[in-house]
């Protein structure tokens, strides 16, 4: 058990592990003992802050790692999605980047992979000249 993580939630906040949300009433913390997937809410990505070609795959991954039933349906869709970044991107870090996370997915490590587009996001941003890191809170990766 050498995978253990020390969560702390904030009153009111949610956490999603492995399908099962939390909601803490007040401040909580707590050990996960195993390998276990798990989201803490201020990581997770909005519907509609998928404004981008990397948020897009992140909320892909995401759901798949929220809904475990569900990862079928959302891997057609993710390899649909690789597809069509490895095409879009012409930046060679963004697509090593994206061979990884390919690697990684059929590794079985969706997670893992959730954690290497979060590095990617900025160089995305600053591919299109935005700077939206900071306003997605995709700081603080938990794993």
């Amino acid at each position: 058990m050498s995978n253990k993580k020390r969560i702390a939630l904030r009153p009111g906040e949610r956490i999603f592990i492995n399908g099962a949300v939390l909601k803490s009433e007040g401040r909580a913390s707590f050990e996960i003992l195993n390998d276990v997937p798990y989201l803490v809410e201020h990581e997770i990505l909005q519907g509609q802050q998928t404004t981008t070609p990397l948020r897009q795959l992140y909320y892909i991954l995401q759901t798949m790692i929220l809904e475990p039933r569900g990862v079928e349906m959302t891997s057609g869709i993710f390899e649909e999605t690789m597809e069509m970044l490895t095409q879009a991107f012409s930046n060679n870090m963004v697509r090593a980047g994206l061979e990884v996370i390919r690697a990684q997915v059929e590794e079985g490590s969706p997670f893992a992979a959730l954690k290497t587009v979060r590095s990617l996001i900025p160089m995305e941003d600053a591919i299109l000249g935005g700077h939206r890191v900071a306003e997605l809170k995709l700081v603080g990766a938990s794993a």
